[in-house]
C-alpha cells in the first residue's frame, strides 16, 4: 500500500518546502518539449489560459481552508514574481529604469495587490462559478473606464454594459448563487481594479522585456498585498495538505505558467484572441465547482452566465470593429 500523506503540515516548514517544490518543478519543466511551430505554441498557450485560469477559482477556494485571503494572494504572487524574475535574469534582459519599476509597481498593485486580494477575500463566501462569472465583467468595466477617460463609446457598447449588469443582478439575487452580498461586492471591486490596472498598463511606460515587466508587476503587487495582510493581523494557522497542494498549484501553474502563456498570446496574437479566455474561464470554473465541490447550477445561474458572457462577447465585437474602422 502507498504511504498515507499527513493531513497537516507544520507552518514553520512551509518556507523550506517552497524551494524544494520549485526545484522539482524545474526538473520537470526542463524535460518538457514545447511545440516548435507558432501555431502549436499559440494552441498550447490558449489551452493554459483557458483551463488553468478557469481552475484557479477552485484552487483559491481550497487554499482558503488554511490560508487567510490577503496572505494567500500576496504570497502566491510575491513568490511567483521572484521566480519569474530569476528566470528572466538568466536571459540577460535590458534592465528597467526606476520610472519603469515604479509604473510596474502601480500596475501590479492594482492587478495583484487589490484585484487578486479582493477576489480571494470575496471567495470566502462566494462559490467558484459565481466568482468566475463576476470576474468576466472586466471588459464591461473597461468600457466604462474608456468613456470616463475620453473615448467615445457607441450606444451598442453601452447596450453590452447594460446586458452585463442585468446578468449580475440575476446572478446576485435570483441565480441561486451561494455567498453573501459583501463577498459578491468584493469580487466586483476586484474586477474593477483589474480593469483599471489593465488600462494603466496600456498607458504607462513599462519594462521592455515581457518577463521582467510581468515579474515586477506580480512580485511588487504580491509584496504590497503580503505587507497589508501582515499589518492587518493575518497569520498562517494550521496548514493542511490539500490547501497546501492548491497553493503550490496556484503559485507555479496558475500564476507563473499562466501569466507567461498569456504574455505570449499578447505578443503573438490579437487582443481579441488573447482575451477570449473571458468566455471559457467561467464555464470551466462552474463545471469544476459543480463536479468537485457540489456547487448548485440552477436555471438562474445559467441565464445569468449566458447574459454576462454574451455582453462580454458583444463588447469584444464592438471594440474590434472600432479598431478596424
Amino acid at each position: 500500500m502507498p504511504p498515507r500523506l499527513p493531513s497537516r503540515v507544520n507552518p514553520q516548514s512551509f518556507i523550506a518546502i517552497v524551494p524544494q517544490a520549485a526545484a522539482a518543478l524545474w526538473r520537470c519543466v526542463r524535460g518538457v518539449r514545447l511545440p516548435q511551430s507558432r501555431a502549436g505554441r499559440v494552441a498550447l498557450s490558449l489551452a493554459v489560459v483557458y483551463f488553468v485560469w478557469g481552475s484557479t477559482y477552485l484552487g483559491v477556494k481550497v487554499a482558503l481552508d488554511s490560508f487567510p485571503p490577503l496572505l494567500l494572494s500576496g504570497l502566491r504572487n510575491l513568490l511567483a514574481g521572484i521566480g519569474l524574475f530569476v528566470f528572466a535574469m538568466r536571459r540577460r534582459p535590458v534592465m528597467p529604469t526606476l520610472l519603469e519599476v515604479r509604473n510596474a509597481g502601480v500596475v501590479g498593485t492594482l492587478l495583484v495587490g487589490l484585484s487578486s486580494g479582493m477576489l480571494a477575500y470575496g471567495m470566502r463566501t462566494v462559490g467558484t462559478g459565481t466568482a468566475a462569472v463576476m470576474v468576466a465583467t472586466v471588459p464591461l468595466f473597461a468600457t466604462v473606464i474608456s468613456a470616463v477617460t475620453g473615448r467615445r463609446v457607441a450606444k451598442a457598447e453601452w447596450a453590452a454594459v447594460a446586458l452585463g449588469l442585468v446578468g449580475i443582478a440575476i446572478l446576485s439575487h435570483g441565480g441561486g448563487a451561494s455567498g453573501s452580498a459583501g463577498g459578491s461586492l468584493a469580487i466586483l471591486c476586484g474586477a474593477l481594479f483589474w480593469a483599471i490596472g489593465a488600462h494603466l498598463a496600456g498607458k504607462l511606460r513599462l519594462p521592455t522585456d515581457l518577463f521582467i515587466a510581468t515579474a515586477l508587476q506580480i512580485g511588487l503587487g504580491g509584496a504590497i498585498s503580503t505587507s497589508v495582510a501582515w499589518i492587518s493581523g493575518e497569520r498562517m494557522g494550521e496548514l493542511h495538505v490539500l490547501p497546501l497542494v492548491a497553493f503550490f498549484y496556484l503559485l507555479f501553474i496558475g500564476t507563473m505558467a499562466a501569466y507567461v502563456a498569456y504574455g505570449y498570446l499578447i505578443r503573438h496574437t490579437s487582443p481579441l484572441v488573447a482575451s477570449s479566455c473571458m468566455y471559457v474561464n467561467p464555464v470551466v470554473a462552474v463545471a469544476l465547482g459543480a463536479l468537485l465541490l457540489g456547487e448548485p447550477v440552477t436555471s438562474g445561474t445559467v441565464v445569468a452566465t449566458v447574459l454576462i458572457l454574451g455582453s462580454v462577447g458583444l463588447s469584444f465585437l464592438f471594440d474590434d470593429r472600432r479598431r478596424t474602422s
